[in-house]
This record gives C-alpha cells, structure tokens and sequence, in this order.
C-alpha cells in the first residue's frame, strides 16, 4: 500500500476513508487479522485483542523491522512486541501528535524514565529522545534517581527563561514530587505517562494529579495516553480527560463484545483505532477501560481484570 503519513496532515484528510483502505490493506497482508477474523466469520473492520502482540508478529506484509519496542510488564506476563518497520513514521507521527496540543516552541525537555531507561526497547524513551533532538533546548535530558541534578536543571531553566516539559512516568514524578516541595517555574509542562507496574500502590488519575500538583506547585498536570502497541498518543491537557489527534479514534464498547457500543459516560472497553500502525494492526481492542464524552474526550478508568489471554484461545481452536 503507498502510503505517506503527509495525507494525516492534509485538509482533505478523511478519516473514514482512510482507516477502511488500512483494514483492507491488513486484512489483506496479516495473516493473524485474517485468521481471527475467519474465526469470528467476518471481513469487516473488527478490533483485534491487544494480546495478539505478545504471542505474534503482527506485520502486514514481509519486511524486516527497523526497531521492536517491547512492554515492560510484570513478573510472569509475557511482553508485547511491536515490530516497527519504520521509525521515522513513529517520529514524525509523535512530533505532529506533540504539536497538534501543545505550543510549538523549544523546551528544555526532562525525562524522568528510570527502569523505562534501563531497556533498550522503550517506545516512550526513543519518543522522548526524538524530541530532545527536534526541539529540545541544550541541557535538555534524562534523570534516573538524581533529583538534585533534576532540582538545579529545573532552576537554570527558570533562570534562563526557558519553557520546560518534565514528562515522567508516573511512580518518578510522585517520588520526585515528595523531594522537591516547592513550585515549578510558570512556563512549564508537566506530563505524567501513566505507569505505577507494582512500584507504588495503584492511585486514582484524579488523586495522583492532586498530589503531583501539591508537591511540584503547578495548577494542573498534563498525560499522554500511548502503549509498545500504538505508534500514536492522545493527550489530556487537564483534568484527566483525554484527546485524540486527527489520525487517531477511540471507541468505548461492552467488555466482552467489542461490536457494540457504549453510550457516552458509559464504562467500557477502549478500542483504538491507529492509523499509525499501518505496518501491523490498526484496530485494537485494548484491555484498559474507559468512558466517551460528546466533545470527544476520553476517560481512562483502570485496567480489566484477567484479560492477559483474552481473544488468544480462538487462535489455537
């Protein structure tokens, strides 16, 4: 399939348009899609569990990957693999997603990624280096346990006059927020990524933000909403309500039957549909649940219970 993630951009995009011709393209050329669609008994667009990463190569088409970005999960669950055949795409796709929120300006970026840091597979790591690279001022960088260094970072920058992103993943900034107790310069972003993996008790989005504001002294706290599955990201500005760029859909649908909607402010399950992920698979049915607003935000409500293998036992009938 030509394609060229330009078109995301173009006033003549249309989504409808474009997502069909992607599911008859990896309908087509993945023969995972293909098998479990058999299965189910059809040849329209379905939402493909999100296990399907961890025990296939999801491809679309024969081609060698440039990168494989892999989940971290926990003890005992076998990690998702995401075999990306080009990173480019991945970066071009996050830097539009990144612009299409958030000022267009060079920051001092700071990532705050330890144990995402420490593998050489994390799709959030190489966003972030990624942009350090497009836009990020000189001193821009990554902290591991060094707050102190992150503290100073965080003050020439104040002193300098330049905007910051401290983007972390969520377990980092709560800790960093309990040692630095003060008030963050006014032209800063801060981002949490999401992400506690058994290192701190699971919070509320609403109770975390809430503490990661008391502690970094800043009015509201900004997320980004990705996973190894996903090339794309939404973005939730404030208040944990989240938005999703032009080439990039979320649908809430009934737990068990991904077919059938959820009304708004109904919980469900998050289906996504990527366009990114034209190389793999674009429609996923995810194993985080959530709720649809009429404006077209999205809540994230956790996660639902024993769905490691869920959809995989139709693979192996």
């Amino acid at each position: 399939m030509d394609f060229s993630p330009s078109q995301f951009f173009s006033p003549d995009f249309d989504f409808a348009v474009v997502s069909q011709q992607i599911w008859e393209y990896q309908y087509a050329q993945n023969p995972v899609i293909r098998q479990y669609c058999a299965y189910l008994g059809t040849k329209q667009p379905t939402f493909i569990p999100i296990e399907f990463f961890k025990h296939f190569e999801m491809k679309a088409g024969k081609w060698e990957a440039e990168a494989i970005f892999g989940s971290s999960g926990t003890t005992g669950q076998t990690p998702s693999r995401h075999f990306v055949r080009d990173l480019s795409l991945y970066h071009e796709i996050s830097l539009q997603g990144f612009w299409h929120f958030y000022p267009k300006q060079a920051y001092r970026i700071l990532g705050l990624l330890p144990s995402y840091l420490e593998r050489n597979d994390s799709s959030l790591v190489q966003m972030v280096k990624f942009w350090i690279e497009k836009f990020g001022l000189p001193n821009s960088g990554f902290y591991l346990h060094n707050f102190e260094a992150l503290k100073q970072a965080i003050y020439e920058a104040e002193d300098a006059g330049e905007p910051i992103l401290l983007i972390g993943v969520a377990f980092a900034l709560l800790d960093f927020a309990d040692y630095f107790q003060g008030k963050m310069p006014k032209n800063t972003i801060v981002m949490e990524t999401g992400g506690m993996k058994g290192r701190k008790r699971e919070l509320m989005r609403s109770e975390m933000h809430e503490l990661l504001q008391k502690g970094l002294g800043v009015s509201h706290i900004s997320s980004e909403y990705g996973m190894t599955e996903l090339i794309s990201q939404a973005y939730s500005l404030k208040n944990g309500r989240f938005y999703c760029p032009p080439w990039l859909k979320i649908h809430i649908s009934d737990i068990h039957l991904s077919h059938i909607p959820q009304p708004y402010k109904v919980t469900g399950r998050i289906n996504v549909i990527d366009l990114g992920n034209i190389h793999s698979c674009s429609f996923i049915a995810t194993d985080d649940l959530g709720r649809m607003y009429e404006d077209g935000s999205f809540e994230i409500l956790g996660r639902i219970d024993n769905s490691e293998m869920r959809g995989c036992n139709l693979m192996y009938l």
